[in-house]
């Protein structure tokens, strides 16, 4: 059986695996994160500006630390994300920091199954679109769930990042999406030592993939940018050019490693 057929299920799978794992790292330092730290990033804060008072969709959340972030900002916010096991943790978070903040658990493209609502924003970040197969789908339900001028915010790892193998020393990947990418994984980025192995399904989507699909679904692009570095600690061989700043050791900054882009519903 093609693995591709049953991809929601197997990474379903996998980032129940991983969330366990997550909950438990330094990488999410959830005790900081319960004392007062946000997950946030300049980069998204810029692009999100104030957000008191607005209605937020966070799409593919994981276990809400943004969404939650988001929340302590003063915005309302739903969360959405394939994993039970991370939305069964978001929701305990939730209830011990007592914040505006509620959760489904679902399949993106299953959403308006669970979901009939329009929001100011919605917001979807870092190693998200490449678990799924459909841009178009994609882009039609940011479109779908944004009120008119609504804006959609979107921070991802660069496509170039996904081209490479995992040392960053040879291109292995199609820049454009082709067939699935069907990988065999030990550990997790957040803890490398973990003792968990699982599988993932995932696709690589070129910029003009991810712009296109807005621009044919009412989204108009108002800001797009490029950035030489990632404000996680993810990959392998990186060193910290300045404080959360992390680039491939051996290229410096000769790739783009995140792109971020705001786009109004017309």
């Amino acid at each position: 059986m093609n693995p591709e057929h049953d991809y929601k299920a197997i990474n379903k799978a996998t980032w129940n695996i991983k969330t366990e794992t997550h909950l438990a790292s330094d990488f999410y330092d959830v005790e900081g994160f319960i004392n007062g730290n946000s997950s946030l990033n300049t980069i998204e804060l810029e692009l999100l500006g104030d957000v008191q008072g607005k209605k937020i969709l966070h799409l593919q959340c994981h276990f809400g630390q943004d969404s939650l972030s988001l929340a302590r900002l003063g915005a309302q916010v739903t969360g959405v994300d394939l994993s039970d096991v991370a939305i069964k943790n978001a929701n305990s978070l939730t209830k011990q920091l007592e914040l505006d903040a509620s959760f489904i658990c679902c399949d993106l493209y299953d959403l308006p199954n669970y979901l009939d609502d329009t929001f100011d924003i919605v917001y979807t970040s870092y190693g998200t679109i490449g678990w799924l197969p459909d841009l178009d789908q994609w882009a039609q339900s940011i479109s779908k769930y944004l009120k008119p001028k609504g804006a959609f915010v979107f921070v991802e790892f660069h496509p170039a990042v996904w081209m490479f193998d995992d040392d960053f020393d040879k291109i292995i990947y199609s820049y454009f999406k082709k067939e699935a990418i069907v990988e065999i994984e030990s550990g997790t980025y957040a803890d490398r030592t973990a003792n968990i192995t699982q599988q993932s399904i995932t696709w690589n989507h070129s910029l003009g993939e991810v712009l296109g699909s807005l621009l044919q679904n009412n989204l108009q692009l108002q800001t797009f940018k490029e950035f030489d570095y990632s404000p996680y600690d993810c990959f392998r061989n990186t060193v910290e050019v300045n404080p959360r700043q992390y680039r491939i050791k051996h290229l410096d900054s000769k790739i783009p490693m995140v792109y971020a882009l705001k786009a109004i519903k017309d």
